[in-house]
C-alpha cells in the first residue's frame, strides 16, 4: 500500500460471503462529507477474501478503496485484524477511523484504540467537523438514550469511532466516479490468538434480514399479548416485509430479541415502517426515524409515535391491521 496523506479520513467497511455489508455504504457517504470539509482524501479499508464491490464505494464517495486479502479468512480472528489495522494506521497516519458497529468490529475496534492510545467513541448516531478546531464531534445516545452526548478528540489521533448501523442513509452513488483500487494481501501476523472463532450462528427465527428489509412492520405494547403477534406477522408475511417490536413485547418474553428496534436493539431505515400500537418512546424512534417513509397506527391520538409519522391512523389495530393484511392479500391475488 503506498504512501497516504497524513490526516485523511478512513473508514472501514465490514463484509460477509465476500460482499460489502449493505450498513457500510451509508457510512461512506457520510465520510465523504467529512472528507470534504476537512479538505482531505476518503479511503475505505476492507478486511476479507477476494471481496467484492469495491467500484460502488468509490461511487458512494471513497477516494480509495483497499482490499486487504486474507488467504485464509476462516481461522483469523480479530485480534489479527487489530493488530494488523494498528500497523497501517501508524504507517500512514489518518486523522479520523470509523467503522459500524457490527458483531466483529465492535470487538476488535476496542482494541485498535488502546493500542494506539487515543479515544473511542461507541455506537455514534451523528459525526460532524467543527468548522472552527476540525475536530470531529461525535454524538451518541447516553442515560438510555435520554440525553445526547457530544464528544471530542481534540489532542489524540485518530480520532475513532463506531457508528450505529444504518445510522446515515445512503445516498444517490454516482457510478461515473473515479478512484484508485488497491489490494493488500494481509502481512504476515503471529499465528497465536487468545480467542478462536468456533462457528457462526444464523438467525433462522427473521425471514427477513430487519437491517436490509425494505418495509418493516413492527409490534409494541399495544398488542397485549404474546399470541396478538400473529396480526403484525401476518401483514409483515403479505407485504414480504422484516417482522420487528419494540423494547416492552421483548421484556415480556412475547418475541426474541433479535427482532428489536431502538436504543438498545436494531437500527433500520426502511423506505416504509409501519409501526402497530407503539407509543413512540425515544429509545425506539433513535432505532427507526430514519425511515423514509412512518405509518403509524394506534388508538391514542397523543402517542408521540405520531410526532414523527409521515401517516397516521387513530384507530383499534385489531381492527385496522387485518383490513390491510386482507386488502394486500386481495391485491396479490
Amino acid at each position: 500500500m503506498q504512501s497516504q496523506t497524513p490526516g485523511e479520513v478512513w473508514i472501514l467497511a465490514e463484509q460477509a460471503g465476500g460482499r460489502i455489508e449493505a450498513a457500510a455504504h451509508g457510512l461512506v457517504f457520510k465520510g465523504r462529507k467529512l472528507a470534504h470539509d476537512l479538505g482531505v482524501r476518503l479511503t475505505v479499508l476492507c478486511f476479507g477474501q477476494n471481496v467484492e464491490g469495491a467500484e460502488e464505494l468509490l461511487a458512494d464517495g471513497a477516494d480509495r478503496v483497499c482490499l486487504v486479502d486474507d488467504p485464509d479468512p476462516e481461522h483469523r480472528d480479530g485480534e489479527i485484524y487489530a493488530r494488523a489495522l494498528v500497523e497501517m494506521v501508524r504507517r500512514h497516519q489518518p486523522a479520523i477511523l470509523l467503522t459500524t458497529a457490527g458483531l466483529s468490529t465492535s470487538a476488535f475496534f476496542p482494541r485498535v484504540a488502546a493500542a494506539l492510545e487515543t479515544g473511542l467513541s461507541a455506537n455514534c448516531t451523528a459525526l460532524e467537523i467543527d468548522p472552527q478546531t476540525k475536530v470531529l464531534r461525535q454524538t451518541r445516545p447516553a442515560l438510555g438514550g435520554n440525553v445526547l452526548a457530544t464528544m471530542e478528540s481534540p489532542v489524540r489521533r485518530p480520532q475513532m469511532a463506531t457508528v450505529r448501523p444504518y445510522a446515515f442513509k445512503r445516498g444517490e452513488p454516482d457510478p461515473a466516479r473515479r478512484g484508485e483500487i488497491v489490494r493488500v494481501d494481509l502481512e504476515s501476523q503471529p499465528a497465536a490468538s487468545r480467542t478462536r472463532l468456533l462457528k457462526v450462528i444464523n438467525d433462522l427465527d427473521q425471514k427477513v434480514k430487519l437491517e436490509e428489509a425494505d418495509i418493516v412492520v413492527c409490534g409494541g405494547r399495544g398488542l397485549g399479548k404474546a399470541e396478538n403477534f400473529q396480526v403484525v406477522a401476518a401483514l409483515a408475511e403479505a407485504l414480504g416485509a422484516g417482522l420487528a417490536c419494540s423494547r416492552p413485547p421483548v421484556d415480556d418474553g412475547w418475541i426474541p430479541y433479535s427482532h428489536q428496534i431502538g436504543q438498545t436493539g436494531r437500527t433500520v431505515a426502511p423506505r416504509l415502517y409501519i409501526a402497530c400500537g407503539v407509543s413512540g418512546a425515544p429509545q425506539h424512534l433513535a432505532g427507526m426515524q430514519t425511515s423514509e417513509v412512518i405509518l403509524a397506527i394506534n388508538s391514542d391520538p397523543q402517542a408521540p409515535i405520531f410526532e414523527v409519522a409521515s401517516y397516521g391512523i387513530v384507530g383499534d389495530l385489531f381492527k385496522v391491521v387485518p383490513l390491510l393484511t386482507a386488502k394486500l392479500r386481495g391485491l396479490r391475488g
